[in-house]
């Protein structure tokens, strides 16, 4: 791991006061089966800050965003817990992948793995953890599975990653014009390609969501 200097620090602590801020006022639910379960955007500046500065700084910020909500917003050392794997299955596996293949189309393989592994790993956490924290049995929660669980994460991460390729461009650019980033620390030079992709895939899986909980 890279030793971080003082700015590489200040910018990893705005992101992740902008996680914590975005968790208490930009939240949801995205499909009824399971109303417990909320959509949040933070992971959407998680994996932006791992994607600058690696998987740790991924890893540090969702600690430190989870640990700040439980202060602002209440909460249990099971929903730090949960809120780490969840987030870091998603960013620090994107921000792994794409340090090792720092391209366009390793920015692409990292978000889609980072959408499968967080999927994975909340399907079998929500079984361990869900019937202990609201006393229901396993059979329920195994009945949840496709309807609800699985479902739901596969539309918070396919929403996050297609936010993350809608704006990634924009918020670097913005950090380096404030001086908080320097061009070594993101290669990426994502095109109006990229741009229209994401633009495309968040809005696809809005639709969606707005279709499942009968809006539209």
């Amino acid at each position: 791991m890279k030793k971080m200097n003082v700015k590489q620090l200040t910018t990893i602590g705005i992101l992740s006061s902008l996680c914590v801020i975005l968790s208490m006022f930009a939240y949801f639910p995205l499909v009824p089966a399971v109303p417990w379960l909320s959509y949040d955007p933070k992971d959407i500046v998680i994996v932006i800050g791992g994607f600058i500065y690696g998987p740790y700084a991924a890893f540090f910020m969702s600690a430190i965003a989870s640990l700040l909500e439980i202060v602002f917003k209440g909460g249990t050392l099971i929903d730090v817990l949960m809120n780490v794997i969840s987030t870091c299955a998603f960013a620090c596996i994107a921000a792994y992948i794409y340090k090792k293949n720092h391209t366009k189309n390793g920015a692409l393989i990292g978000l889609v793995c980072g959408i499968l592994c967080t999927t994975a790993c909340m399907t079998i956490w929500n079984y361990i953890v869900t019937p202990i924290y609201y006393q229901m049995p396993r059979e329920a929660v195994v009945s949840m599975w496709l309807p609800g669980i699985v479902l739901f994460n596969l539309l918070k991460a396919g929403i996050n990653a297609g936010v993350t390729l809608f704006l990634y461009k924009s918020v670097v650019t913005i950090l380096r014009r404030t001086n908080l980033v320097e061009k070594g620390n993101s290669h990426q030079k994502a095109g109006s390609t990229f741009i229209v992709l994401g633009l495309f895939i968040t809005v696809t899986l809005i639709c969606i969501v707005l279709s499942i909980q009968g809006i539209i």
